[in-house]
């Protein structure tokens, strides 16, 4: 318990940094703090200077206000002696009424005045000199503080987090009851950050109609969401739909009724409907506005340079490199063109391309590096790629969350349509990986007047998100494409690049033969860990920095699955030592020098999915400020702080899945393949593996399983009419 004393930093969602002296506390380690003011960090509705407060909460630090209590709990203590009660009628909350005026009124009505004026507000009228206008004002506060109280406590009694409790509050205020017992549903319309699992869970809590149409229709907009995002389409079918809410709901439904909430939720604007296909909203919207943009872009009339054959004449000679006619091509293409696509395979020169594209905007117009990064922008959707970009290029690259200003709480971007970036030249790498809502939002903040060169290679796994962007582009024939087909071999009896082509056009070679940059060593399923485990040593051995080349493999699960194979691989690149600090989380063992694998985006941080990190030190509770253990992770020189609770964002990197390699690209790759495998033995998930390999690539397991791996060309079928769309829109406009 103790006194709120001042407001360092309030958000607009309630979120507290203040100062608060502690008067009294049964939190051992805490004791050393009474009658010293902390700071206090939590989500409140309302916080009153120098009033007093029960806070529940654990200990913590941050590094800019340093030793803070984070405060989970709350409740206000209402203040019941004399004293009290005329220092809260005084303060800040009663505007106009002074202590003298406060005085009086304790006078007359004793400590029990507060319970008094709550109950009729004529009591006030006995005390001398009060206008009616500070009578209403005294009643009408302390019923508005009364109330807020009461509704916090009752919805965080509820199982609301008190984050969420505040977001319901401040937007129902007084009918926040009457919502909540009469359309419990309207929450996750109303207000984004809450989920229909969470209110499903508390409405069942309150009796809530399983089969009300409430509930019905705010399962069908959640479902629909969760299949758009884990199947990849960007519409969806009605039976794939009703299915998946029969198996959510438990309970059998009429079709036809179904299909009257379907129209329901249409006409709410939450779903789309054309011709049985059944989009959600948000992503019906992205996919045309994309398309819309595409049109604008190729409508627009073209740049026209002279003397573009002579310049790049020059460019090769300074640079002491020849391009052939189709890397040419997409060099003019792509400074005349108002929106281009290079694509091709590994070894076909896309990232030479991209830096002759900068050297000769930066020559043509005559600009100084300032000049340049001003009126450039390099993109990718991961840390590395944008990291590879920026050291093909010699110029600062971005993510394309980072260079919209990501905002992970809300989910929202500073740049946007009202914001937009004003870059003229806008150039994206490794496209395949982005998906339509991310190339929405990054269409959005971008202005009309651009350049844009998209750059990728589709026969890669496609993005997470909905879509197939890329191929889409590529299919419909409307976007303006070359495609780099010609393979630049490092050495001549290199083979990466040969084998990713053979892989793409399902025609093998002979992948069993040795090559300079190539080996596959055949073994059993059996035979995989301990072979692997020879094959990492004597890479050791040659003197490899197991930093700069990566295992990975299609599985997580089984004896040959990552999981394991990452426990197994700690032992032969970084193995117990005593003289090297860990740390335990659940059944992993974290220490010094372990390669580690970033799980999500945290742009405060600087760091993405996919990133690849070293862990640069542990601290124990004695050596930082927090007092906590903390385990420092080194980015490519980018250090960042991970208390124990943070773990859950990182994960062993010794071996990584062929999905989280993509973006990337390593001087050596070992990958194992195994009929165990099996179910993740596809041509795009071994073509996407192979092609992570820069300078040398080791496959080792059973041939058969590579040989069934190229011949699979399973692709799951992602529902897409962007091709349909884009054809029409051009027809339309006669391009």
């Amino acid at each position: 318990m103790g006194n709120f004393r001042q407001t360092i930093f309030q958000s607009d969602k309630g979120y507290v940094i203040g100062l608060f002296k502690v008067k009294n506390t049964d939190i051992d380690s805490m004791k050393e703090y009474i009658n010293r003011t902390i700071t206090i960090t939590g989500y409140f509705h309302e916080l009153s200077e120098n009033e007093n407060y029960y806070f529940k909460g654990e200990e913590a630090f941050h590094p800019k206000y340093g030793f803070q209590f984070n405060v989970k709990e709350y409740e206000r203590v209402k203040p019941e002696d004399k004293d009290g009660i005329v220092e809260f009628l005084s303060s800040d909350l009663f505007p106009g009424i002074g202590e003298k005026l406060a005085q009086s009124i304790v006078d007359v009505l004793g400590d029990k005045a507060l319970d008094l004026i709550l109950e009729d507000k004529s009591c006030l009228m006995l005390v001398p000199k009060l206008s009616n206008k500070k009578i209403d004002l005294i009643y009408d506060t302390l019923v508005k503080y009364e109330e807020s109280h009461k509704m916090i406590v009752y919805l965080t009694e509820l199982g609301f987090p008190m984050k969420d409790a505040l977001l319901i509050y401040n937007k129902y205020k007084s009918n926040t009851i009457d919502v909540i017992e009469n359309n419990i549903y309207r929450l996750i319309d109303d207000i984004e950050e809450i989920s229909f699992p969470k209110v499903d869970v508390i409405a069942r809590k309150l009796d809530n109609v399983l089969d009300s149409i409430e509930r019905i229709k705010a399962c069908i907009y959640y479902i629909m969401k969760e299949l758009t995002f884990k199947s990849g389409d960007i519409y969806l079918n009605i039976e794939d739909i009703y299915t998946s809410v029969i198996k959510y709901l438990k309970f059998e439904m009429d079709k036809d009724y179904f299909k009257e909430l379907l129209e329901e939720l249409a006409n709410e604007v939450k779903i789309h409907i054309v011709d049985n296909k059944y989009y959600v909203e948000e992503v019906y919207e992205a996919s045309n506005n994309i398309v819309y943009k595409i049109n604008y872009l190729m409508k627009k009339d073209k740049t026209e340079y002279k003397n573009l054959e002579s310049k790049i004449s020059e460019l090769e000679e300074a640079n002491n490199i020849k391009y052939n006619d189709k890397q040419k091509e997409a060099i003019i293409k792509a400074l005349e063109n108002n929106i281009l696509i290079i694509t091709g395979g590994p070894g076909t020169g896309k990232t030479s391309i991209i830096k002759a594209i900068v050297e000769l905007y930066k020559n043509i117009n005559k600009f100084n590096d300032t000049q340049l990064q001003r009126d450039l922008v390099l993109l990718a959707p991961t840390g590395r790629a944008s990291k590879r970009l920026s050291e093909s290029t010699n110029l600062p690259a971005y993510t394309i969350h980072r260079f919209l200003k990501w905002n992970r709480d809300n989910n929202t971007f500073a740049i946007n349509e009202y914001n937009p970036d004003f870059s003229h030249l806008v150039i994206v790498d490794e496209v395949s990986m982005i998906d339509v809502p991310l190339m929405d939002n990054l269409l959005k903040g971008l202005t009309n007047n651009i350049k844009l060169i998209l750059v990728g290679d589709h026969n890669q796994l496609p993005s997470v998100g909905p879509g197939l962007l890329l191929k889409d582009l590529i299919e419909s024939k409307v976007v303006d494409t070359v495609h780099l087909n010609i393979l630049y071999r490092q050495k001549e009896n290199s083979y990466i690049p040969v084998l990713a082509d053979e892989i793409r056009n399902d025609n093998l070679g002979d992948f069993l033969s040795t090559k300079d940059d190539y080996t596959f060593l055949p073994c059993s399923s059996n035979s995989i860990i301990p072979n692997l485990t020879k094959i990492c040593k004597q890479i050791i051995d040659k003197g490899y920095d197991y930093k700069k080349f990566q295992v990975m493999a299609p599985m997580y699960a089984g004896v040959n699955g990552i999981d394991n194979l990452n426990k197994q691989l700690q032992k032969i690149f970084n193995p117990e030592d005593k003289n090297k600090k860990e740390v335990k989380y659940g059944d992993i063992i974290y220490r010094v020098n372990d390669k580690v694998l970033q799980l999500v985006n945290d742009p405060d941080n600087n760091v993405f999915n996919g990133d690849i990190g070293i862990i640069d030190s542990i601290k124990s509770g004695v050596q930082t400020k927090s007092g906590k253990l903390e385990v420092v992770i080194d980015f490519d020189g980018n250090l960042v702080n991970y208390q124990v609770k943070d773990l859950i964002n990182i994960k062993h990197g010794f071996i990584i899945s062929i999905h989280k390699s993509q973006g990337s690209e390593f001087e050596l790759v070992v990958i194992p393949v195994t009929h165990s495998y099996k179910r993740m033995l596809y041509r795009k998930l071994i073509y996407t593996g192979i092609t992570r390999a820069k300078k040398k690539l080791i496959l080792i397991g059973e041939p058969d399983a590579f040989i069934d791996s190229v011949h699979n060309n399973f692709e799951q079928e992602r529902k897409s009419d962007m091709v349909e769309n884009l054809k029409n829109i051009c027809i339309e406009n006669g391009i």
